[in-house]
């Protein structure tokens, strides 16, 4: 009989998942398959209870009537590690919150500077991470972030650098083009400026698809582009880029102030040396011993037993389009070289083909001599392109110093010195001849107190000063504010201001006029004002002439203004081209879809350096969920 009351007990619907319901079920309907739940049977006891639709009742009986199993049917709660997940815990922020808005912007931030995809949102790991930190945040979704928070975040922060822009006495751009993964030709453009705390910014303005050829017509159109959407001056602006044809003549086109990068210049005269038959031979020797290095494991592992660890860098091969990869070729080479000759004739290393690798005692001797030679173009390079600011100020006084370091005539040179010195003069001596690159270069390091005493400038006195008058003049013509202090020079102490008006002044001031009250005509400032900055003493080539001039603004007022608008220029275009890494990052394989737009915004997020709390407002921050 209890078999048969046990069949009748019919199991609880698989929809009911609570662990009570092992122990209870229903009783049919007499006559019928349906269950009456009206009332649940205990399978241990047979007893019918009240059920309400909830499992109290079926509890309460269980730990009334069978305590040795009421703790496997107790209700679970999930627990966050360590603790109990509270009410607030539970509950979602909203997207238009303040909290939430913060962790959108953090993650839009967090995109732009570490240069993430927008996929990112959609990994696990970072979802995890983001459920760990505040449960309550409900991520945005890729599409979000890509068409409304890192546009809003782009024009935000343009607006900020726009407004800079307008600030500065002048503005001098850098551009390069370079070609992505994706086969997708752009060019970078990179502003520099001087703050009126005589700090020099640079920023990257815009980065652009160049989908037609790369014409001169076509890249000054570029520039100009530029320049309107950024609302800069044409007339007063500064094109600092490569030595290509295409370049030179976009410059020309567009009348604008265009400098070469010393920096491209100096790479075209290294490759004329190394063009020479007898210093390609070298190379090639060279290049074929650390290509050997290279491709066999066995001989690099005994180059490094001979090293002993004295010289932890590996031998380098050089690039055809960078000079200064084939003098680091060679300055490795010479530090190694007598572990290499010792590993080159080891019978370990022979077996592996070393035969191939041959070099005398006179080829090392050579490779001296060439490495002595090209020394000083490499450290020119090392100046352009390591100093934090590079300004044009400092071309000319390195054209000049390499131009006498590479004369002929010296004592004790050999034949292979004086033909690579010969063939580096002759193609520097081409160089920046013009009147216009000769003014530009020499105005601008005679307003860099570190070289305004050098011999080959004195000439050019007077024509700082006549600068100087044309572009105080200019100004007073335009009815420019030029916020310049109305002062007199005084040759026993600092400037002393004008007097201010008075009563006395104005009724007796026709008739006892101070010699030292007399306005000075532009032209008698500017030669007083030049005259005391040469007799100063010049700064140490250490210092940073912006520090100089920020102390000294006062009392040179204006050759002040006429340094800001040459010092902010730079010497090299090296600036866009350390963008091309950026983007190298950005554009990869798995990314090669982004729109040029897109490329665009990541660019200017990246290399903007205004911190992230100050680039959204919780205004602008709405937007983006609407």
């Amino acid at each position: 009989m209890e078999n048969t009351v046990e069949k009748n007990i019919q199991p609880a619907p698989s929809s009911f998942k609570a662990d009570v319901w092992a122990h209870f079920g229903f009783y049919n309907i007499d006559g019928k398959k349906e269950l009456d739940k009206t009332h649940v049977i205990c399978k241990l006891c047979k007893a019918k209870i009240k059920y309400f639709g909830n499992t109290t009742n079926l509890r309460t009986h269980m730990a009334r009537h069978h305590p040795e199993d009421a703790n496997e049917v107790q209700p679970k709660v999930r627990n966050i590690p360590g603790d109990q997940r509270t009410l607030h815990q539970c509950c979602k922020l909203p997207t238009n919150s303040e909290r939430a808005k913060k962790i959108t912007q953090s993650i839009a931030c967090f995109i732009s500077k570490d240069l993430r995809p927008y996929s990112v949102v959609e990994n696990e790991g970072f979802r995890y991470m983001l459920k760990t930190v505040e449960p309550r945040y409900a991520i945005p979704s890729r599409q979000l972030f890509a068409e409304k928070a890192i546009p809003l975040l782009y024009e935000e922060t343009k607006k900020k650098v726009a407004e800079a822009l307008k600030k500065a006495t002048r503005v001098a751009l850098t551009c390069d083009a370079w070609t992505s993964r994706a086969v997708q030709s752009y060019v970078t453009f990179t502003a520099h400026y001087i703050t009126d705390n005589w700090e020099l910014e640079s920023r990257v303005l815009q980065t652009t698809a160049i989908n037609e050829s790369h014409t001169a017509a076509h890249i000054k159109e570029n520039i100009q582009s530029v320049a309107q959407e950024w609302q800069l001056t044409t007339t007063d602006l500064v094109i600092v880029t490569d030595n290509a044809a295409n370049m030179l003549a976009a410059a020309q086109l567009g009348n604008f102030q265009h400098v070469k990068c010393f920096a491209h210049t100096i790479n075209l005269v290294a490759q004329r040396a190394l063009k020479l038959p007898s210093v390609l031979r070298l190379l090639g020797k060279i290049r074929r011993i650390t290509g050997f290095f290279h491709r066999s494991a066995t001989a690099n592992h005994v180059l490094k037993q001979k090293l002993l660890e004295l010289a932890p860098h590996k031998l380098t091969t050089d690039v055809a389009t960078r000079w200064n990869s084939a003098f680091d070729m060679i300055d490795r080479f010479l530090e190694q070289q007598p572990a290499i000759c010792a590993a080159l004739l080891s019978a370990e290393v022979r077996k592996c083909g070393a035969s191939i690798c041959t070099l005398d005692e006179t080829d090392v001797a050579n490779t001296e001599e060439v490495a002595a030679a090209l020394k000083p173009l490499k450290e020119a390079t090392n100046i352009m392109s390591e100093e934090a600011t590079p300004t044009v100020s400092v071309i000319a006084p390195l054209h000049a110093q390499l131009l006498h370091e590479t004369k002929a005539g010296f004592c004790g040179e050999t034949a292979l010195v004086r033909e690579i010195k010969q063939a580096i003069h002759e193609d520097l001596a081409k160089r920046y001849t013009s009147v216009t690159d000769k003014n530009m270069l020499h105005i601008s390091s005679s307003l860099d107190p570190r070289f305004k005493t050098l011999p080959f400038l004195s000439q050019d006195e007077q024509r700082l000063v006549d600068c100087v008058f044309v572009f105080f003049y200019g100004a007073l013509m335009q009815n420019e504010e030029l916020d310049i202090p109305n002062v007199v020079l005084d040759d026993e102490g600092p400037p002393v201001s004008k007097k201010r008006k008075t009563s006395l002044l104005n009724l007796l001031g026709k008739t006892f006029t101070n010699v030292r009250d007399v306005p000075k005509s532009a032209g008698t400032r500017a030669e007083e004002e030049m005259k005391k900055y040469l007799e100063t003493p010049s700064l140490s080539l250490s210092e940073d002439p912006l520090t100089w001039w920020r102390s000294q603004e006062t009392v040179f007022p204006l050759l002040a203004k006429l340094a800001k608008c040459y010092l902010c220029i730079p010497g090299t275009s090296v600036a866009a081209e350390w963008v091309f890494s950026t983007a190298g990052d950005i554009v990869t394989a798995q990314r090669s879809m982004l729109t040029p737009e897109h490329v665009d915004q990541l660019l200017f997020l990246q290399k903007e350096h205004v911190h992230s709390s100050r680039w959204w407002t919780l205004n602008s921050l709405m937007c983006a969920y609407t």
